[in-house]
């Protein structure tokens, strides 16, 4: 059977700060991502799976990103752990926000690695990440895809 590659999309609200960057990022703000997650895979052949025809069930691979990547950085603030904003992380943290400080500079371009990472682990074996789409405006975004790693 033909694979077909199937896409689900997700918003979630994060802050971040970029540690030494030139520009205005290096200033505390905040993004409306949206990220286009695309997999790849033969649909169920098993007329007697409650799942034929499907690549995977949209329900199972929402499950999957909404637990990695959108209950996790939905509303909190990134900052790369070696930041000199861990004061601000630490109070933030301490009155209860949600913050994560990433072992990476928080840009778009290294979020998506580490959502391609996350998702693929957790990816049914006969399913394939093929690509993610993580805009971070109407006009930037960043991509990966597995061809390219």
């Amino acid at each position: 059977m033909s694979n077909i590659r199937i896409t689900k999309q997700f918003s979630f609200e994060t802050g971040h700060a970029l540690y030494g960057y030139d520009g205005k990022c290096r200033n505390v703000h905040g993004h409306s991502y949206k990220l286009s997650v695309t997999v790849i895979g033969a649909p169920i052949a098993d007329n007697t799976n409650v799942k034929w025809g499907m690549v995977i069930d949209f329900g199972d691979l929402k499950k999957i990103v909404k637990e990695e990547i959108v209950d996790v950085y939905d509303h909190a603030t990134v900052f790369n752990k070696n930041t000199p904003h861990i004061e601000l992380a630490n109070e933030l943290m301490q009155r209860g926000h949600s913050v994560i400080l990433a072992d990476y500079q928080p840009t778009s371009e290294n979020m998506v690695i580490d959502f391609a990472a996350k998702i693929k682990a957790r990816l049914p074996e006969n399913i394939s990440l093929h690509s993610l789409k993580l805009q971070e405006t109407d006009s930037s975004f960043a991509e990966w895809y597995a061809a390219d790693n």
